[in-house]
């Protein structure tokens, strides 16, 4: 275990704080970050800094958002005199950015806030290029999730379709501040070159939370008063799938085929 970088700033459970303090995994996810051809980086939940200083080693212009006001404060103190540094005090959920090119994002996520922020990125809300996240175990084996497992959701089908998901990394408490009761696992996403369009990856997640809706009924079931009963078994059987499939068996290109299908 390493030494903690910044033992001023406890973490909050308010904000779903556990920091990381294992220098091989900061190096790591530092280097995938790094690795993205971008010209900008971003990192969400910045706390301390052990993530924001080597980043900014690199010298590419530097985004952090938190919604810590006393992380902001050892942020503006730690780097005031580093120019390529932009601290922006708000929500990662709903915060804007200036414009630009895609960022490389990099963040040791909020427990409590995890899968909202990278929802916002798999669908468009800001521009990337690579997201490399740190999540509890359980939520990324949720987003890694494959067809036919208890852990494949709307999530894993959003994330999938979106992007090649990837494990770095998968971290036991002892590599935090303070330690959590569950383990963590770091992934990393690049867009695919077909994903769908914004506008498209919404109408998406919003007919996989109604398929889903009921995971041990049929999509059938799940859709009805959605489409006309006729109108469902012509969709399924135009993809090869049986009457009576559940959403769960269902893999993340199959998806898209039946987005494309709905009136």
């Amino acid at each position: 275990m390493d030494p903690d970088p910044v033992p001023s700033l406890q973490p909050k459970k308010g904000f779903g704080q556990h920091f990381l303090i294992q220098a091989s995994a900061i190096r790591a996810i530092v280097d995938a970050t790094l690795a993205a051809p971008s010209v900008r980086l971003l990192e969400i939940g910045p706390g301390p800094g052990v993530l924001t200083a080597p980043l900014l080693e690199d010298g590419r212009p530097l985004w952090a958002v938190d919604l810590d006001p006393e992380a902001i404060e050892v942020l503006q103190a730690r780097f005031r005199d580093t120019p390529h540094f932009h601290l922006v005090h708000g929500d990662a959920v709903h915060q804007d950015l200036p414009p630009g090119p895609p960022f490389a994002v990099a963040g040791n996520l909020p427990y409590n806030a995890s899968t909202a922020i990278l929802t916002r990125f798999l669908l468009g809300g800001l521009p990337w290029d690579r997201l490399v996240f740190m999540f509890q175990l359980e939520v990324a084996q949720k987003i890694i999730g494959r067809a036919g497992t208890k852990d494949y959701g709307p999530l894993a089908v959003l994330a999938q379709t979106a992007a090649r998901v990837t494990r770095l990394l998968k971290l036991g408490p002892g590599a935090f501040r303070p330690a959590p009761k569950v383990d963590s696992a770091v992934l990393v996403f690049e867009p695919l070159a077909d994903a769908p369009p914004p506008e498209a990856r919404r109408a998406l997640l919003a007919l996989l939370h109604r398929s889903f809706q009921h995971r041990r009924k049929t999509l059938a079931n799940n859709w009805q008063g959605f489409l006309p009963p006729d109108r469902i078994q012509a969709l399924l059987a135009s993809q090869g799938l049986p009457p009576a499939v559940r959403a769960e068996a269902v893999p993340p290109s199959t998806w898209r085929a039946l987005l494309a299908g709905l009136p």
